[in-house]
C-alpha cells in the first residue's frame, strides 16, 4: 500500500521501475478533474521527484526508438495541458491519444456538460455529446519529436452512446482516409478550422492552440506506461501528462 508521503530522490533510487510508476498512478488517482492550479503545484510538490527518477530510467532515450513503441491507443489519466478542459464535461474514460504507424496522431474526447449532476444522470440517455479531435502529424527531425497540427473535427452525437475506442479509432482513420494527401497541409499553408457549437472565447482557446508548433517530449516511455512533457510556446509553462496504453 503507497503512502502520500513525498520521499527523497536517495529513496526513489531504490524503489524498482515499477513501483516508481505505480506510485504515480497512485498519487494521480481521481486527480485530474482539480483546478489547473492546483495541479500545477501538485507536480511540483509531489510528481516531480518520481518524474525525474522514471526519466533517468527511461528505456527508450532516443526518439528514433520511440516510434516503435508508442503507436497504438492510449489515455490521458492525468495532465496539465491547459485548453483540453477549456470545454466543461470532458469524459475522461472517453479521451484517447491515437498513434498511428503512418506518421499521423489524433487527441480525442468527448464532452458532456452536467453528466455527473444527479439530476442529468437520471435523464443521461438523453444528453448531448460533443466529440472534438485535434489531428497531428508527427516525424523524428534532429533526434527530436516533430508535431504539426492537421485539422479538427467535431461531431455532435447522442450521449448515451458511448465514445469506445473502437468509435474513436474509426472516427480518426475514416478522416485520414478521406483527405488527399495534398489536404493534409500544415498550419504554414493552412487557414484555421472553422470550429463550430463553439462559444467565442473556447473557439479562440482550440485556434490559438491549433496554430502553436507543440513541444512534445516523452520524459519516459515504455510498452504501457509514458509520461509527456509539452510545450506549445517557448515562453509558455510546460505541460505534464501521465498516459497508459489502452490498446
Amino acid at each position: 500500500m503507497f503512502t502520500d508521503q513525498v520521499l527523497s530522490p536517495d529513496e526513489l533510487s531504490h524503489w524498482s521501475t515499477e513501483e516508481l510508476k505505480q506510485k504515480v498512478l497512485h498519487l494521480t488517482q481521481n486527480q485530474d478533474t482539480k483546478p489547473l492550479s492546483q495541479k500545477v503545484l501538485f507536480y511540483k510538490n509531489s510528481l516531480a521527484p518520481l518524474v525525474e527518477e522514471l526519466s533517468q530510467r527511461n528505456p527508450f532515450k532516443r526518439v528514433e526508438e520511440q516510434l516503435s513503441i508508442v503507436p497504438g491507443v492510449w489515455t490521458p489519466v492525468w495532465s496539465t495541458i491547459p485548453f483540453q478542459d477549456v470545454l466543461p464535461g470532458r469524459i475522461r474514460e472517453q479521451s484517447y491519444q491515437i498513434f498511428h504507424d503512418n506518421g499521423y496522431y489524433a487527441n480525442i474526447a468527448r464532452y458532456v456538460p452536467g453528466y455527473k449532476l444527479p439530476l442529468l444522470q437520471k435523464i443521461s440517455s438523453i444528453l448531448v455529446a460533443y466529440d472534438l479531435m485535434l489531428i497531428q502529424s508527427f516525424e523524428v527531425v534532429d533526434d527530436r519529436w516533430h508535431i504539426k497540427n492537421i485539422g479538427i473535427k467535431q461531431a455532435v452525437r447522442v450521449g448515451a452512446i458511448p465514445l469506445n475506442i473502437n468509435k474513436a479509432e474509426d472516427w480518426f482513420t475514416n478522416f485520414i482516409n478521406s483527405q488527399p494527401s495534398s489536404n493534409l497541409q500544415t498550419t504554414e499553408t493552412k487557414e484555421v478550422p472553422e470550429l463550430k457549437n463553439l462559444d467565442r472565447n473556447t473557439a479562440k482557446s482550440f485556434k490559438r492552440a491549433f496554430l502553436a508548433t507543440p513541444r512534445f517530449e516523452h520524459l519516459y516511455i515504455d510498452s504501457n506506461f509514458r509520461i509527456v512533457k509539452t510545450q506549445r510556446e517557448t515562453k509558455q509553462r510546460a505541460s505534464y501528462t501521465i498516459a497508459i496504453r489502452r490498446k
